[in-house]
């Protein structure tokens, strides 16, 4: 029989001093913590088109973005993630120069390693952060991108991105515009088709 071990539990304090100085980043989830992988060329391609697209946008004096380093700061469930990219258009007096509050555009990039997580456990909690408007979950070995976008009553629409077609980002008087071609350019992966 292997002998147990007692399982380590972080304050919300203990955690972000010590992620001040982890030469790895860790995602939170009430009390417990997890080193984040590694990204692959296609992930970090990805979360960059994404970021050039986001910054480019219209009305962007009044919004924050940040990629891959910002730490979001979930109360209710008592995490903090680090989104692949996050944009806030609404500041926090909560918020902190290591975490923030309030985004309402949210893209994690799907790997084999995260899919399951960003897919559900994330999904759940993102969705009840009551100034997000758009969830996307991008794959990095196909191209296809699901997204999740509120609407002006506060349901939740769920489609996939088509190969065609234009998702308008609108956050105040910030827009944006994004397609499968302009998150996935310079990167060779498989078009999936429906």
């Amino acid at each position: 029989m292997s002998a147990l071990e007692k399982i380590s539990y972080f304050t919300e304090e203990a955690y972000l001093h010590y992620e001040q100085t982890a030469l790895i980043k860790h995602e939170y989830i009430d009390g417990q913590i997890y080193v984040m992988a590694g990204a692959s060329q296609s992930h970090n391609l990805i979360t960059g088109n994404l970021f050039f697209n986001l910054r480019n946008a219209k009305g962007k004096e009044e919004c924050l973005l940040f990629a891959s380093d910002m730490k979001l700061r979930i109360p209710f469930s008592h995490s903090y993630y680090y989104p692949d990219v996050m944009l806030l258009c609404q500041r926090s007096s909560q918020d902190d120069d290591y975490y923030k509050h309030n985004p309402c555009f949210i893209a994690e990039v799907l790997s084999k390693s995260t899919q399951s997580i960003d897919k559900r456990e994330k999904l759940l909690n993102y969705q009840k952060i009551s100034t997000l408007r758009y969830y996307l979950m991008v794959d990095s070995t196909k191209q296809q991108v699901d997204y999740l976008q509120r609407d002006d009553v506060g349901d939740w629409q769920r489609a996939t991105l088509e190969k065609d077609e234009s998702l308008i980002i609108q956050c105040k008087d910030y827009q944006a515009t994004l397609t499968l071609e302009s998150i996935y350019e310079d990167i060779k992966l498989p078009l999936v088709e429906k």
